[in-house]
């Protein structure tokens, strides 16, 4: 009887950890294929309360109907057998689920994946309440006493599984260990419950194989599909390094965050070319503040006309890859490994120029696109010193944009919009330009008629340039900021464009 309390205890600690591991690790299996969105955040937290509620309901119910611990065994085997093979249904659902838009795709998606492993966690505790309870004037503390012990190993799972279990295991190798640890428990629970020394044995052997599926399945970054460099998961994402038609991608979560040619590392996205704008808006080179390295192209362009540059980057991931993969020199600039908010507040050191390039195309951080926000940056801006922004939309004048310029017409006398996309209703980046001087660049960038001219990019945005009216838009600010919820459509356009170019291949995913 003791031997079976104990195994209880142990089943209801290892399935509350299986729980919160399983939902954070979901924001890793589908993030590179939709983006870490506030869209997949709810639908992974909305389908874990749903599932969950099932499972308590449904367990319930079952216990009462007199099931036992045969059945409380094969509830949690069935989970972990599920969980094995989330890695290997992953893109198959995902690839089914392409057409039906951001919203309906990640929400099914995380259903189909998450959603019956989850409603048979759910399901553990009512058994376990129901077995571990000796007196009917201990229901209510057996019952607090194993809530408690899955809440604690809940917080202990999620703790590990986000700060050490990602980015030292990789997410496949995470996902089948809690898998082949649910099956090793309810083998356990046989053996405990048959007394019989072949389950006994029988349990062994499961936890040797267990231990030797984990260990068989590819370590990131190894068996990678062709034009797949790399492939590192870090604590805020996966950083996945490809190439195809001699060029080099940089991609975050399944959005492209710089795109350059290997060895002479030119830039091949328009905004890179739009931004050298910026320069001529001073006589001579000055100090620069960046706000989001990528792979390193602002920073290469900059640096070789002689700019002092700090660079802020939150993910020492992204560093080493801009490093290792896309030729970034030390010399280039000092990188500080910080959020770029963060930064500011503790550096007083004023720049000429600063440029946030923070922003993907699922992930805008609200909190650098605030009145708040772009009053820290006019703080550190010397006199005469300008703000460049870059960010994506879906058309020259979306929503996005016209918000973003209004909410900088809040800090800056002078604003200025540079779209590099055609025809404007297209999606691409936009550059915005703030100061409090007028924004009249010393030369001005000849025109040209040759789409394939080095600076078409820089005179196509500058002959385009505008100030847009505000509209509906609102004022952005850190309590009310709707950036994340207008970021679906560019998120969906974004990878609409990045599916399609890389296909099924797995490259880009």
């Amino acid at each position: 009887m003791l031997v079976l309390q104990v195994f209880i205890s142990i089943a209801v600690v290892v399935s509350g950890a299986s729980v919160l591991a399983l939902e954070i690790l979901g924001t890793r299996l589908i993030g590179p294929y939709y983006g870490v969105s506030l869209y997949l955040w709810s639908a992974l937290i909305g389908v874990t309360l749903a599932a969950l509620s099932t499972g308590y309901a449904v367990g319930g119910r079952l216990v009462d109907s007199g099931r036992g611990s045969g059945v409380f065994s094969l509830i949690i085997g069935l989970a972990g057998l599920w969980i094995v093979t989330i890695p290997w249904l992953r893109l198959p659902i995902l690839n089914l689920m392409e057409p039906a838009g951001l919203r309906a795709a990640v929400l099914v998606t995380s259903l189909v994946l998450f959603f019956p492993p989850l409603a048979l966690l759910g399901m553990v505790s009512p058994f376990a309440v129901r077995m571990k309870t000796k007196h009917i004037d201990h229901v209510g503390r057996t019952a607090g006493n194993l809530a408690a012990l899955s809440t604690i190993a809940s917080v202990a799972a999620a703790l590990l599984t986000g700060f050490v279990l990602v980015p030292n295991m990789g997410v496949t190798r995470l996902t089948v260990l809690i898998g082949m640890l649910l099956i090793v428990t309810a083998v356990i629970g046989v053996a405990v419950t048959s007394r019989r020394r072949s389950t006994a044995m029988a349990a062994i052997l499961a936890t040797a194989a267990a231990w030797g599926a984990v260990r068989s399945v590819p370590a990131a970054g190894s068996n990678l599909p062709a034009g797949v460099i790399s492939v590192e998961y870090s604590a805020y994402g996966e950083i996945r390094v490809a190439e195809k038609n001699g060029l080099r991608f940089l991609i975050i979560d399944g959005g492209v965050h710089t795109i350059a040619e290997p060895g002479t590392w030119v830039s091949g996205l328009p905004y890179v070319d739009v931004l050298e704008i910026a320069k001529t808006f001073h006589e001579e080179p000055g100090s620069l503040l960046l706000v989001g390295l990528g792979g390193g192209s602002v920073v290469k362009n900059f640096a070789r006309d002689g700019w002092k540059i700090d660079a802020v980057e939150i993910d020492p991931s992204v560093t080493r890859a801009a490093r290792n993969h896309f030729g970034l020199l030390e010399s280039e600039a000092v990188v500080h490994h910080a959020d770029g908010r963060r930064f500011l507040v503790d550096n007083p050191k004023t720049y000429d120029l600063v440029i946030l390039d923070a922003f993907g195309s699922s992930s805008v951080p609200f909190h650098m696109t605030s009145v708040e926000a772009f009053e820290l940056v006019r703080s550190r801006l010397a006199p005469g010193g300008v703000l460049a922004m870059n960010m994506e939309a879906v058309g020259w004048r979306d929503i996005i944009v016209r918000s973003l310029a209004a909410t900088l017409h809040t800090q800056f006398e002078h604003v200025v919009v540079l779209p590099t996309a055609e025809p404007p209703s297209q999606l691409g980046n936009v550059i915005l330009l703030a100061s409090d001087r007028p924004l009249e660049p010393i030369e001005e960038p000849a025109g040209v008629t040759d789409r394939y001219s080095s600076n078409y990019n820089l005179v196509h945005a500058w002959d385009n340039r505008f100030d847009p009216e505000r509209g509906d838009a609102p004022i952005l600010t850190d309590d009310l900021n709707p950036v994340g919820l207008w970021a679906e459509r560019i998120n969906l356009a974004a990878r609409n464009h990045l599916h399609e170019y890389f296909g099924h291949s797995g490259v880009d995913r």
